[in-house]
């Protein structure tokens, strides 16, 4: 259970110290996710701009959406740039693109999209920022009447910031861990997530974005800097 008043805790450590999404020039907030997957998106154009790689996509909720507006993309946060016959446009810059997966997307991949989280708004999977932080490797894949279980393998430096039945984030979608090892963690897919995201087309050797639990990240920086 999210303790009570945890996002005013979060917004007022993050104003503190200058994090969050700066893409949005009047955001005193950063834009939280959910994990809960909206729709999934359909890669039409690349084009590259100097160091950056620019991205039309195509999905149900693109001619919704607003410029400037905050979408997460396979779990990385995305600002939208344009909209125009059902699609729109985003760009990655390298930070982006040197801790995520998306130097690797291709036109006719799949992507996980959700809009960030209204205030209002009921969390159903798990507080989720959208800042990826690194990527982990799918090691196996194994049907169990009629669910899925997954094996990822991570690197171990980011050991710390996960522990079991605790929450994670791959490719955007909020798991449960479970049968962690030192390296390892394994998630267990139910059918309709499995055929309305793009987990489905995750196979031993892919590789997808990964965000761990932002509350175990701004409580180990606590300790890290002997605030307790």
């Amino acid at each position: 259970m999210i303790p009570p008043g945890i996002y005013l805790w979060v917004a007022k450590i993050e104003r503190k110290h200058g994090i969050g999404n700066r893409n949005h020039k009047n955001s005193d907030f950063c834009s939280m996710f959910t994990g809960i997957i909206e729709t999934t998106g359909e890669i039409r154009q690349i084009l590259r701009s100097g160091s950056n790689i620019q991205f039309w996509i195509k999905s149900p909720i693109s001619e919704v959406l607003k410029v400037d507006q905050s979408l997460s993309h396979n779990g990385a946060c995305l600002t939208i740039e344009g909209i125009k016959e059902g699609m729109h446009q985003v760009t990655a810059i390298p930070e982006t693109i040197r801790k995520t997966t998306l130097g690797g997307w291709q036109i006719g991949d799949q992507v996980n999209l959700e809009r960030c989280l209204a205030v209002n708004g009921r969390l159903d999977g798990h507080l989720v920022q959208g800042h990826v932080d690194t990527t982990a490797r799918c090691l196996k894949r194994k049907e169990v009447k009629g669910s899925w279980e997954f094996e990822f393998e991570f690197p171990g430096k980011f050991g710390h910031l996960i522990i079991e039945k605790g929450s994670i984030c791959l490719n955007g979608i909020s798991f449960t861990v479970f049968s962690l090892k030192k390296k390892a963690f394994r998630v267990a897919i139910i059918p309709y997530t499995f055929e309305h995201t793009n987990i489905k087309a995750v196979v031993p050797g892919t590789k997808v974005n990964l965000e761990f639990d932002m509350i175990g990240k701004y409580i180990t920086r606590k300790i890290q800097l002997k605030g307790f």
